[in-house]
């Protein structure tokens, strides 16, 4: 039936068209964007999770900034160590040569004191943007990752380096160390010789002394240093246990390190060589101040008993620049492994971002062909629709 008052053809033609009109600007949208969902009415649901996401490459792209800082800084202190430990070296041989009784000691003094010199200006000089690591105590952290859990929440992570100390300064002596056994010398400094089985190294921990945050108490064996650092409300067990866990862990075969708590009295940390040959073992504590080769001040080889005391001291300084070179190497290595990673993830998570967002251009530009044809087509269909009114006057002629 025709009717003069409703054109229901022509209002078909119109939504069809309407409905074309909004794809083509879709399409267009997504050509022109290069994305298909471009904002939250594109897919609330896409969108918020490409949101965080996209906050999470951001995030990552500035740790990276951060992993390349530490690596730089961490890159510093290495270099510094390993060219101690050079210096070091040959101001061996220098101490080695001075065990000769027919040489200048005195001249090998000189050499010696200019090596120490140029060890002091390279630990002085060894920053990176005003950060050290090879001077003072404690240690650096760097942003390495943000942590998110299921629920949303957010954590920052990050790799701590610790310092290595190899200012040559010495330490204040505390009080709080005594020892008992051959060769020891008691007021803070202990030194010995433990042959075979027969020996035990007693280190008493003096209830008596005050434990100050930052004190530091340091025991060698056989060149290999172990650092007890005070902490807050630490006491002379507190003490004694930590020296003794230090060792414990580090498994010094032919060594034993027993602890016994003292409460009221001082406290004990005995130190047995099982095994055969010779172990030697230092002890001392200071406050802090000093450096891990505070020792080197003191070498002397312009004397006979100077040159054998310098032999023996200046391997336990070798040892601590070798243990600081091992230490920074280590750490650079772990950083570079999460500067890579968070490469990795941040790429992952861009390619994510891209699957769940971009267009795919080759299916918009075909659907657009499609959606001009229709759109042509519908005009036509309209303006045919348009024209059944003419045809309905036509019957009254």
């Amino acid at each position: 039936m025709a009717s003069l008052l409703t054109n229901t053809s022509a209002m078909v033609a119109l939504q069809n068209i309407r409905k074309i009109s909004s794809d083509l600007s879709t399409v267009q949208e997504q050509i022109s964007t290069g994305k298909k969902v471009g904002s939250a009415r594109d897919n609330a649901a896409v969108f918020a999770i490409t949101t965080i996401m996209n906050s999470d490459v951001k995030g990552f792209e500035a740790i990276s900034g951060s992993l390349n800082l530490g690596s730089a800084s961490v890159g510093v202190a290495s270099g510094a160590a390993e060219t101690i430990t050079s210096l070091l070296t040959d101001m061996k041989g220098l101490i080695v040569a001075a065990q000769e009784d027919n040489v200048d000691r005195s001249k090998i003094q000189t050499d010696v004191a200019q090596l120490r010199n140029q060890i002091n200006s390279i630990v002085n000089a060894a920053s990176f943007n005003g950060l050290s690591l090879v001077k003072g105590a404690g240690s650096v952290d760097f942003l390495a990752s943000l942590d998110r859990d299921s629920g949303g929440s957010v954590t920052a992570s990050a790799i701590s380096v610790t310092r290595q100390n190899l200012e040559t300064a010495a330490g204040v002596g505390v009080a709080g160390l005594d020892a008992t056994t051959t060769g020891v010398n008691g007021g803070g400094t202990a030194a010995a010789a433990l042959v075979a089985d027969t020996n035990t190294f007693a280190l008493d921990i003096d209830v008596a002394a005050t434990f100050t945050a930052g004190d530091t108490y340091e025991v060698k064996i056989d060149g290999r240093k172990f650092v007890y650092e005070v902490a807050t409300g630490d006491d002379h067990d507190d003490v004694g246990q930590g020296i003794t866990n230090l060792i414990t862990a580090a498994g010094i075969t032919g060594v034993a390190a027993v602890f016994t708590a003292g409460g009221a009295a001082d406290a004990q940390v005995d130190i047995t060589n099982t095994t055969g040959g010779t172990v030697a073992i230092e002890a001392n504590a200071t406050d802090g101040s000093g450096g891990g080769l505070g020792n080197l001040t003191a070498l002397d080889v312009s004397t006979a008993g100077g040159a054998s005391t310098a032999l023996v001291t200046i391997e336990g300084l070798i040892q601590t620049a070798v243990d600081a070179s091992a230490a920074f190497g280590s750490s650079i290595s772990r950083i570079d492994i999460q500067l890579t990673f968070v490469s990795d993830l941040t790429d992952s998570l861009k390619t994510g971002i891209g699957a769940l967002v971009d267009a795919d251009l080759e299916e918009a530009s075909a659907r657009l062909q499609s959606l001009q044809v229709q759109q042509q087509l519908g005009i036509q269909s309209l303006s045919i629709a348009s024209q059944s009114s003419q045809n309905v006057l036509s019957l009254f002629r």
